[in-house]
């Protein structure tokens, strides 16, 4: 890897915190926004799909026509608006104007997170994209170790306001534009002649047709809904149920974070020598005893708390970037930008209905003290051994080293001729 392959990696890894931790925030400010907005479990849960959802209809959308044009472009217009929707959010006096600005930021930022892994998939390898996508995947990893814990901070240093980790986000994205701007190249090796007979549903018509492209995306979303479906009220059920302080929160994430960055460098690299299939396979079913542990809580001390979380965090962020490096092969490089946008409307569709699953099912009683959380955690647990079982059958193939992309993409060439 050279120089200038590692300086738009570590750029789209910034990119990628500052999005992922706009989306992060929202579930520990559980216990700040639903005291100061009063609001509900379920309206709390709105907020975090909001987000989601619209990121869901803003994929599928650009999907249409993103691969007729540069990665770049799209990749800096979506930036920008993502930072507006975000700033909003800083600004936000009420619960109605939260949920809008949510809706902005969703619609941008779902984009981002596509157009970042058609980047890295058309710049290396299968052999080498484990790794690359680890780097990248470290920008969830600093969210953790650096975002969360000093938004959580600043939030308890001025009286718990909310507003600042928002604004904070902002900042940051404003000044990673101009890196943008200069850094990241034009990519258009992928754009083909546009055909002018082509339909501009094209791109979702083709993932329809394709078996592996449809189960992939089914894998996709499973996999996000199954991770997803606990996290809305992790903190809540810490402070509430389990009387830890919002003091110790922040360390969760900070531990959490150190095994995230640690799990995305090697498990990288041990995936690309081993087998992403294997490591994925391990990391899932690792963690379906670390949900079980996680929503069904024994009373112990809280550095034992900080030892299940920061394990959590390894096995669950293993299995998302082998499974992100496995996607990114079922699919051309000149079809890798509509179909990664539609991937990333899939799995914000996943996290969106796995908000809502887990706001219907969790009651809030007067104290805080919160409901029926160890049922979040069984449904976790089913959804995930499903994305275990779609993943073995979809990717066995593909994870060989005898098959070649040219193998993957044979059945796409037909389907493609005949659309």
């Amino acid at each position: 890897m050279n120089k200038k392959e590692r300086s738009i990696l570590f750029l789209l890894a910034g990119m990628n915190f500052t999005h992922i931790l706009d989306f992060m925030i929202m579930m520990p400010l559980s216990n700040y926004l639903i005291p100061d907005l009063g609001i509900s479990p379920f309206q709390f849960s709105l907020l975090v799909a909001a987000y989601s959802i619209s990121a869901f209809f803003s994929g599928l959308a650009i999907a249409t026509f993103i691969d007729r044009h540069d990665r770049k472009k799209p990749l800096l217009i979506a930036y920008v608006g993502f930072l507006l929707g975000t700033v909003g959010c800083g600004f936000a006096p009420n619960f109605g104007l939260l949920l809008l600005a949510r809706i902005v930021a969703g619609l941008f930022g779902g984009i981002i997170g596509a157009q970042v892994f058609a980047i890295v998939g058309d710049m290396f390898s299968y052999e080498r994209r484990g790794r690359a996508m680890g780097i990248v995947m470290g920008g969830f990893a600093a969210a953790s170790i650096l975002g969360v814990p000093l938004s959580l901070y600043i939030t308890n240093m001025f009286k718990d306001n909310w507003h600042l980790p928002f604004l904070l986000i902002g900042g940051v994205a404003l000044l990673l534009i101009p890196l943008v701007i200069r850094i990241i190249p034009e990519m258009k090796a992928h754009v083909k002649e546009k055909d002018e007979d082509e339909s501009l549903f094209a791109a979702l018509v083709t993932v329809t047709k394709i078996p592996i492209q449809r189960s992939a995306l089914v894998f996709s979303g499973l996999l996000m809904m199954g991770h997803f479906l606990i996290i809305p009220f992790i903190n809540p059920y810490l402070e509430y149920n389990k009387g830890f302080h919002k003091d110790d929160i922040p360390w969760i994430y900070l531990i959490g974070g150190v095994g995230s960055l640690l799990a995305a460098i090697y498990l990288g690299k041990i995936a690309d020598k081993k087998g992403k299939l294997n490591i994925f396979s391990v990391s899932v079913f690792l963690s379906l005893f670390m949900v079980l542990l996680i929503t069904r809580l024994p009373n112990v001390a809280f550095p034992v708390v900080l030892l299940f979380f920061g394990f959590w965090f390894i096995v669950a962020t293993g299995r998302i970037v082998t499974a992100q490096a496995m996607i990114t092969e079922v699919v051309k490089p000149e079809q890798r930008g509509s179909f990664m946008s539609i991937n990333g409307s899939i799995q914000q569709l996943g996290s969106g209905l796995a908000a809502l699953c887990a706001g219907a099912i969790v009651t809030k009683e007067q104290s805080g003290r919160i409901i029926n959380y160890e049922w979040v955690g069984y449904l976790s647990i089913l959804v995930l051994l499903l994305s275990l079982l779609f993943g073995r059958v979809i990717f066995r193939k593909i994870d060989s080293p005898t098959t070649t992309t040219s193998d993957i993409v044979k059945e796409e060439d037909l389907v493609q001729k005949s659309i």
